[in-house]
């Protein structure tokens, strides 16, 4: 597949993405190919280790390929994007309680759908340009892909912050939230790559260096305040009444972004133990993607941020205060027959 280059080399499983003038979007067939590589190597003695990396400089994976989700959604048919979801969240639990150790390289932009093939990994390596965010809620979704399974892991309120602003975060504050774990110069990368194809250990990865200076440990004592409030206007108040360049900021896009999106996802990321596993946060994620094209904003944003780009959603809810109680209750019901379910071996 042109897409994306899947091979074995030395003890290593390889899989690389290749769409580089895509920014690596990922899409259905590159989500199938790595989950049945994951199969394949499972049980092969020849492959100790996987390493996943991808070519070009801007992006490692800016997110999932959601043309046809949009195309189809618009016609009504919500079948594709139900089938994509479900299928791709598969992999993300596969790759996370993979047997075997999984090592990312995580250069440039990794949002969205890059986070679930990235930041599952068991060793994820960020470099300086490294720039990681779950920016679902400014196109009307909830972070997904596992996303919520890792934000609600973050130190304090910062999951809470991260899911509904979707703010990037550089090397330093994406290993402080929990989404990598080690930072290596991105010049030194190839050679480690190299150590780890002849080794089939993570040895190499004793290399890494100190992360850059991260920027979210000063704000954490407001995030904290401010998004441990179960209510988006809660939350929103509370910033306003702090007023800092910080706190004004994080409240514009607050009110820029979907409010049912951003209601739901404090919602899961409030009430949800961290203690559930990969497979409960993408079970409840499935709840809200399977009905954000037909009940929710997900359309919508998409349209207003890359089909039209005018940037002036219509979201359904016309402000914050607007979102009730009943209606996030209403997109993370229960989806009786067509909850999400999971293969119970590698082989399924």
């Amino acid at each position: 597949m042109a897409d994306i280059h899947i091979r074995r080399e030395g003890r290593a499983g390889r899989i690389s993405l290749t769409r580089a003038k895509a920014l690596n979007a990922l899409s259905y067939d590159m989500c199938m190919a790595i989950d049945a590589a994951l199969v394949d190597w499972a049980d092969d003695d020849s492959v100790a280790i996987i390493v996943i990396d991808a070519q070009g400089q801007k992006a490692f994976c800016a997110g999932g390929d959601i043309a046809q989700m949009y195309e189809t959604g618009r016609a009504g048919d919500f079948s594709y994007g139900r089938k994509f979801w479900a299928d791709e969240y598969r992999m993300n639990a596969r790759l996370a309680e993979y047997g075997k150790p999984v090592v990312s390289f995580l250069q440039g932009f990794v949002m969205g759908g890059g986070v679930g093939v990235g930041c599952h990994a068991s060793h994820r390596v960020v470099c300086e340009s490294s720039q990681i965010a779950m920016p679902e809620c400014s196109i009307g979704l909830i972070p997904d892909v596992g996303g919520t399974y890792l934000l609600a892991r973050a130190p304090g309120q910062l999951g809470a912050y991260l899911g509904l602003t979707g703010a990037r975060m550089g090397a330093g504050d994406a290993i402080r939230a929990g989404f990598a774990d080690l930072f290596v110069p991105e010049a030194d990368w190839d050679s480690i790559k190299a150590a780890l194809v002849a080794s089939g250990n993570t040895d190499a990865l004793d290399a890494g260096t100190q992360a850059p200076q991260g920027q979210l440990a000063a704000h954490q004592g407001l995030i904290d305040a401010a998004f441990g409030h179960a209510l988006l206007a809660d939350i929103v108040a509370s910033l306003d009444r702090d007023g800092s360049d910080f706190a004004q900021r994080t409240a514009a896009t607050l009110r820029r972004n979907s409010p049912l999106a951003m209601a739901c996802a404090l919602e899961m990321l409030h009430a949800r133990s961290k203690h559930a596993t990969i497979r409960d946060a993408l079970a409840r994620e499935f709840r809200f993607t399977w009905r954000s094209m037909e009940h929710a904003d997900f359309l919508e944003g998409i349209r207003a941020a890359i089909i039209d780009k005018d940037r002036t959603p219509h979201w359904r809810h016309d402000s914050i205060d607007a979102v009730r109680g009943a209606d996030v209750a209403a997109m993370l019901a229960s989806l009786g027959p067509d909850e999400l379910t999971f293969a119970t071996s590698g082989k399924d």
